[in-house]
């Protein structure tokens, strides 16, 4: 007896076992919140927020990644895009696409090499108009510069060349024009820093006389007057500029020499010399005057990057809810997707963006010294699911791609990306796809209703807590194009804040675009119903208004204001 109940047993543990999903390996793990992208390669992070979001922008990685063959070393002339994320709660992160900067700036001709490392602001114009601004690396040679009314586009570049190159009044010698950092006050003047390289042969290790600061004139697309040179010790690469207390605060990443010349620093007061690749500041009230700057040390010493060796960095300090946070990049991404086989050998200097809090005091500019960490940064606020939240926007996945950033192809010459990426974003996902939000918060009333935009053939669940658990939600989805569908769901399952993942259980080629739940009905309250568009307006993937009833093939963006006066957007064939 006792034996054919040990058989029944295994026969059954068996079964389950076979029964059992599996579901794609995750390279960032659920419990941490770095890097950013659980699956895209990027690095050299700049920050702007706006209307209670954090944009973050990066040199885009995954295009040289996806040039080599996925194998080989980084080598980065191959990046001619730059990588968009957005955040509200510095946990989940929303992924835009990518700018196509090489198509943007085609006009240039042959001047045009590369888009790395770029820096964004914000101003509004005389009209009150809010105005975005991104400066990037084109290559090691000059200083590029795009515009926009969105943070996400679409961008246009205003210039048929390069902002800034050698015959810039003030810029030689410099031996690289690149890595800009600008910031704007509050009167909307605006300066950028830039600049790079082993020591000119007038300069010496430890001041190499490549740094550079001026003023922008007032379109922002050009300086007003000549650059000057800083004196910043063992300046490398990476500048960055804040304003801080009302004062002007420059970062900047330290050279590979030795510092056997530092006790000649006669301005160190008193700061042991920096390590090599680390991240220093400077301070100043007159950033146009050099010898106005004061050295205030290191503030990120360099800790071997998570493995990365003595790799240089570049980093971008930001104010953002309250909260001073320091964004980076690293190889963590590199070394995950490596250690579990998902990566050549052969590939590597992969970069991928991180966050960690960092402690600043305001009135006297202090930056305190800080690790880098693998778990990064703590929730700063929910993610609300009555609002439309697209498909792109979580803290890890597995096995999921990006629809239009695949389509990075081989041929960089000529991009199949469209300018405003982020009207075309779509995840992927086959069975064992799987992605995760933190913070879910649904409130006392919890959720009657889940709401998904969706296309494929498959199997979609809604699952809690783990993406192993027993699905809360399912949706059957069955439509060759965008479709929505709603489905009921226990609002005791669905209340406070919860841990969501979207699995596909079934089915290969699942597109998921956006979803949404419908809170509780109480009293004195309103269900939330699926909005109806009352006034529309369509336009093509490149930002293009079409005019009303025109037939268009493919994908559209429609904006449309409800019946409740509420605006909102969405895709649809």
């Amino acid at each position: 007896m006792n034996k054919k109940l040990f058989i029944t047993a295994a026969l059954v543990a068996t079964c389950l076992q076979a029964g059992a999903q599996t579901l794609a390996k995750e390279f960032k793990p659920s419990s941490e919140a770095n890097p950013i992208s659980p699956c895209v390669f990027c690095a050299d992070p700049t920050a702007v927020d706006y209307n209670g979001r954090l944009y973050v922008y990066g040199s885009n990685d995954n295009q040289q990644y996806i040039k080599n063959g996925k194998t080989g070393g980084n080598g980065y002339g191959d990046i001619k895009s730059l990588v968009v994320f957005s955040t509200a709660d510095m946990v989940n992160w929303t992924f835009h696409g990518t700018i196509d900067v090489g198509k943007l700036c085609s006009s240039w001709g042959w001047r045009f090499a590369a888009s790395w490392a770029p820096s964004v602001v914000r101003r509004t114009n005389a009209n009150g108009e809010d105005e975005f601004f991104l400066y990037f690396a084109n290559s090691g040679g000059s200083v590029g510069v795009l515009k926009a009314s969105s943070p996400i586009g679409p961008w246009t570049s205003p210039l048929k060349k390069p902002m800034i190159d050698g015959d810039t009044p003030g810029v030689r010698p410099c031996n690289w024009i690149f890595d800009p950092g600008a910031v704007v006050n509050e009167n909307g003047e605006a300066w950028i820093a830039f600049g790079g390289g082993d020591p000119q042969a007038s300069g010496s290790k430890l001041m190499p006389g490549n740094s550079r600061i001026a003023k922008l004139n007032a379109s922002m697309t050009g300086l007003d007057g000549s650059a000057v040179n800083m004196p910043a010790p063992y300046l490398f690469e990476a500048s960055e500029l804040n304003i801080i207390g009302g004062r002007f605060v420059y970062t900047y990443n330290t050279s590979w020499s030795d510092r056997d010349d530092w006790s000649s620093y006669a301005k160190s007061n008193g700061q042991p010399a920096p390590s090599t690749c680390s991240m220093c500041y400077m301070v100043s009230d007159t950033p146009l005057v050099p010898d106005s700057w004061t050295y205030r040390g290191e503030y990120v010493p360099n800790e071997g990057n998570f493995g990365m060796g003595w790799g240089n960095n570049h980093t971008h300090l930001h104010k953002f809810k309250g909260k001073y946070y320091l964004l980076y990049h690293s190889v963590l991404l590199e070394q995950s997707m490596k250690g579990a086989g998902a990566m050549d050998s052969d590939a590597s200097g992969y970069r991928s963006i991180g966050v960690d809090e960092a402690t600043v005091n305001e009135s006297t500019q202090t930056i305190n010294k800080m690790t880098l960490t693998r778990v990064g940064v703590s929730a700063n606020g929910t993610l609300n699911p009555y609002q439309q939240q697209e498909a792109e926007t979580m803290a890890t996945c597995g096995g999921i791609s990006y629809e239009d950033f695949s389509n990075i192809t081989k041929n960089t010459s000529i991009s199949t990306l469209g300018n405003d990426a982020s009207a075309n974003m779509q995840v992927r996902m086959s069975a064992g796809s799987w992605t995760m939000m933190r913070y879910v918060d649904f409130g006392t009333n919890g959720a009657s209703k889940l709401h998904l935009r969706a296309k494929g053939e498959g199997t979609v669940e809604f699952r809690i807590g783990r993406k192993g658990a027993k699905a809360a939600a399912t949706f059957n989805i069955s439509s060759s194009d965008m479709n929505d569908y709603t489905v009921d769901v226990d609002a005791t399952k669905f209340s406070g804040a919860r841990t969501i993942y979207i699995v596909v259980s079934e089915g290969t080629n699942v597109y998921l675009d956006a979803w949404k739940a419908t809170e509780t009905q109480t009293d004195g309250i309103r269900e939330m119903e699926t909005s109806q568009p009352v006034e529309r307006q369509c336009y093509d993937l490149s930002g293009r208004r079409l005019p009303d009833n025109t037939q268009h093939q493919g994908i559209v963006i429609e904006q449309y204001t409800d019946e409740n006066g509420e605006k909102h957007i969405r895709k649809r064939m």
